[in-house]
């Protein structure tokens, strides 16, 4: 039922509500079982078991266990015991971020007003919020919280800041009468007040006519329990490396024991080797290594003032391809500002921006001093008197105690120099009319210190135009020709055109024995002064931001609650509208299916006057043309598209509790510029988890290759479980979280998104992976055959030169992963904590060879300075032979 249609009459009838008496105990006792108390719904829990449980159910995990079971057939106890321990604690972190996410109803419900003056049996009484049911009467008045969805009946100076749903940073004015339209959105609903929200100014009555789940807070949290999560990029080609690996392992097992049974060897022999290859083919430190890569990426955007509440999103931000950002707050600064000052046929530009009493005046780009321009003087000194509200500093910055338009006149007055105390000096208030939503406009009568007395008001134009009979023209006060008043509505429209809220000022002096009378008697006969034009505006580093993210293939995407011409505006001025590009309305997208907003998504920029169920559309339509999408936003009203989004992005400071718990990523300092930082990391991380990931299976083909070629030639195993198991849990450890900490290549924010269907393989890793791989097996299988040739009897010493020199192949590979194109485009020493590992993996492998208790466990016998020639030669070879060939093919 649309209730804004409805007049007074007929929502009593419809409610069954008493204006007079209220409801009686029976009749709320009545309704509460009928229709449940006036509270959020949650859907069902998991319990904390199977929520602990599902962690498990991660291919990867599946992968790990594998290896703690091979590990454990093996006899090697402690490097099933590591295991288990890796994955108990990545099941405990992912069991707590998913708890952590349950949060987001809590703080719904905690928007609720606690308690409400509501009419029951003729008397008021203040009952718990919960309480409250469909046809209740209820009263508010400023500073109060809304307690459920009423239609106002009563309206005394009413003013709503509805900002957390609809996202219009204005309180809204609230009225009384029926409202007749088709689909009338959210923040037009005048004659409605919203669970929630509050009660900036006035007071108001209300009858209720929506609890609970059926307010427009509780349709939101019905899109919040029925948002989709997504999975991010990294999950999905995790998931199917770890299914490729399982698959590789499972037939290298069984095509060794296949050739040993053929060749005449023992079968639990041929098992026990085929157990080897499978270890060789489960990088197990993988999954903790890109855990650890995502933490440490977070500690680095925790320094760029981004906090990041869900681990495996971070990398999500890298292949971002359209940003959703909401306008108040986050492209705006929520702090209205008078930018444009219009009186005498004359316009004024002020800079400056916020409650910062800091800008200049401007006239034809020339500044000038308002204190030699009487209208411009005039103006601003009428509007700080005209006011009730109040900005103070605080700290570092200035807030405002009142509402954002008032403090936008009184902070261009301060820019003036002119000050409330010296003017108040001046200028007594005698009298005061409060802004009415019926008048739309608010008085004072002051009386100078000669006894004169005037009376200033001020308005919406439109309304002070038909109270005037005179206006300042030519310099002087002349009578309100229609000819003057048309060039004062051209100035109006003008000023409306470029997105700005116009308010209008004008005055009356009193006769020397003229009375003080009602508003109605003091509103009339007025001077016109002029205008003056506010708007939220945009924050100034953001224009450079959207500018950054273009050049880095990503398209960003205004959603607003705010009006067109307001959201076209702002998008124009940060260039986030371009020529060319569409504008769709909330009303616009009503009408169109998801289907026919998919046709067009990708040519729209700007959405205005959009619901919560428009967001959630808008950003699935997206999601269905392949995009991967980031929703920034910082109210309840953003909470369900933040949630369905590939990454949703709420701001720290304005956000609120709803929106901070459904986002993946918090902005400490609610800057948009913010984002860009947070893309050029996430885009890092990601190109360092595939280094690692380059490094680590190009590691095991080596060492599954080195296996399968020495039993496809009849020879003994060149390495024993427990030396592959050491490299695999060390020397690949150890260089592969270093490489998560390599920086940025220079060009990381020139580069296109990356597909969202990319896998890891992409771009010719699988080449890298296979081709350096089969090198690293070849070169350890020489080492290993040439010393056995010489020394048959001694195979521990052979399958020691074996083991030196995989490893050291694969540490002089590690630099190699760090380019896509070749190990000479960057310099070795720029990674530090690289560096640091590779040689601290060479000492642990001289450790491991050369000291005497450990020799027995993995079985090695110190190795003599000549033979060392011939390893670190062989361990060269796949590195800098393909880098050569590079070198000298980039060259030709």
């Amino acid at each position: 039922m649309k209730w804004y249609e409805l007049s007074e009459k007929a929502v009593l009838q419809v409610t069954h509500a008493n204006k007079a008496e209220g409801l009686t105990e029976k009749q709320v006792v009545e309704k509460q079982k009928e229709h449940g108390f006036n509270e959020l719904q949650e859907g069902e829990k998991k319990s904390a078991i199977l929520a602990f449980l599902e962690q498990f159910k991660d291919f990867m995990v599946i992968v790990l266990l594998a290896a703690t079971l091979i590990s454990g057939l093996l006899g090697e106890y402690i490097d099933a015991i590591a295991i288990i321990a890796i994955v108990i604690i990545n099941s405990f972190l992912g069991f707590f971020q998913e708890r952590r996410a349950e949060k987001s109803l809590s703080a719904l419900k905690e928007l609720s007003a606690p308690q409400v003056m509501v009419l029951r049996e003729g008397e008021w009484r203040k009952v718990p919020s919960r309480e409250l049911v469909l046809g209740d009467v209820i009263k508010f008045t400023s500073g109060d919280r809304i307690g459920a969805d009423v239609r106002i009946i009563e309206a005394k100076g009413l003013e709503i800041e509805e900002s957390a749903l609809t996202g219009e940073s204005l309180p809204v004015t609230k009225r009384t009468d029926a409202i007749l339209g088709e689909e009338v959105p959210l923040g037009d609903q005048e004659n409605m007040g919203f669970m929630g929200t509050l009660i900036t100014r006035g007071s108001g009555i209300g009858i209720v006519v929506g609890t609970g789940m059926n307010t427009a807070m509780g349709q939101i949290a019905n899109l919040l329990q029925t948002a989709e999560v997504m999975i991010t990029p990294l999950q999905r080609r995790l998931e199917q490396l770890g299914k490729i690996l399982i698959v590789v392992a499972l037939f290298l097992t069984m095509l060794v024991v296949g050739i040993g049974v053929l060749q005449g060897h023992n079968l639990y022999n041929m098992f026990l080797a085929g157990v080897s290859l499978a270890v060789a083919a489960i990088p197990e430190g993988l999954p903790a290594i890109v855990t650890v890569a995502l933490s440490l990426g977070v500690q680095r955007m925790i320094k760029q003032r981004s906090i990041v509440r869900k681990l495996p999103a971070v990398e999500t931000l890298g292949c971002a391809s359209v940003i959703c950002s909401d306008k108040t707050g986050t492209m705006t600064q929520n702090k209205m500002t008078v930018t444009h000052i219009w009186s005498n046929k004359t316009t004024w530009t002020v800079s400056g921006t916020g409650y910062r009493p800091e800008g200049s005046f401007y006239l034809d780009e020339q500044e000038v001093q308002p204190a030699k321009h009487k209208a411009l003087h005039q103006l601003l000194l009428f509007g700080l008197l005209c006011n009730g509200t109040s900005v103070m500093k605080n700290e570092d910055d200035y807030v405002i105690d009142g509402d954002p338009t008032e403090a936008a006149l009184l902070v261009a007055a301060m820019k003036a120099g002119l000050g409330r105390d010296n003017a108040h000096k001046q200028y007594k208030i005698v009298e005061e009319y409060p802004f009415d939503s019926t008048r739309k406009m608010m008085s004072v009568v002051v009386e100078d210190h000669e006894g004169k007395r005037y009376v200033i008001t001020k308005g919406a134009p439109d309304v002070l135009l038909t109270k005037s009979t005179k206006a300042l023209w030519d310099q002087k006060i002349a009578p309100l020709s229609s000819s003057i008043e048309n060039e004062i509505q051209a100035a109006i429209d003008h000023l409306a055109g470029q997105a700005l809220r116009n308010i209008a000022i004008a005055y009356r002096p009193l006769e020397v024995h003229e009375q003080i009378g009602n508003e109605q008697e003091m509103e009339q006969g007025l001077t016109f002064i002029g205008l003056q034009g506010m708007i939220d505006p945009p924050r100034p580093e953001v224009k450079q931001a959207v500018r950054e993210c273009r050049d880095a293939g990503i398209k960003t995407v205004m959603i607003t609650g705010d009006h067109v011409i307001t959201a076209k505006a702002i998008a124009t001025q940060l260039g986030i509208l371009k020529m060319g590009g569409k504008v769709l309305d909330g009303a616009a997208l009503s009408k169109m299916s998801q289907e026919e907003l998919e046709n067009v998504v990708d040519d729209v920029y700007v959405y205005a006057r959009v619901s919560p169920e428009h967001k959630l559309k808008i950003v699935k339509a997206l999601q269905a043309k392949g995009h991967i999408v980031a929703m920034t936003g910082d109210g309840v009203n953003d909470a369900p598209a933040i949630k369905a989004a590939d990454i949703g992005i709420s701001m720290g400071i304005t956000g609120t509790d709803v929106a901070k718990e459904a986002s993946a990523l918090v902005l400490l300092d609610d800057n948009f510029a913010t984002i860009k930082s947070a893309i050029k990391e996430g885009r890092n991380i990601y190109e360092n988890i595939r280094k690692f990931i380059r490094y680590l299976l190009a590691s095991n083909v080596g060492e599954i290759l080195v296996m399968l070629f020495a039993m496809i030639l009849g020879l003994p195993l060149p390495l024993i479980p427990i030396q592959i198991l050491w490299v695999n849990l060390v020397t690949d450890g150890l260089p592969a979280m270093a490489l998560g900490l390599d920086q940025p290549e220079d060009d990381v924010m020139r580069r296109k998104p990356r597909h969202p269907k990319e896998g890891v393989f992409a771009r010719g890793l699988g080449w890298k992976v296979v081709s350096r791989g089969f090198l690293i097996g070849a070169m350890t299988l020489i080492a290993f055959m040439v010393i056995y040739k010489n020394n048959p009897d001694n195979l521990a010493y052979a399958q020691t030169v074996a083991f030196a020199t995989l490893v050291l192949a694969q540490l002089i590979h590690v630099f190699d992963c760090r380019s896509e194109k070749s190990v000479f485009d960057r310099n070795p020493f720029q990674n530090l904590y690289l560096v640091g590992a590779v040689i601290s993996s060479v000492l642990l492998m001289l450790v491991v060879i050369y000291y005497p208790p450990l020799q027995p466990i993995f079985h090695t016998i110190p190795i003599v300075p000549r033979d060392w020639m011939v390893i670190v030669g062989l361990a060269s070879i796949p590195t800098f032979l393909l880098a050569g060939s590079l070198l000298t093919r980039k060259k030709a």
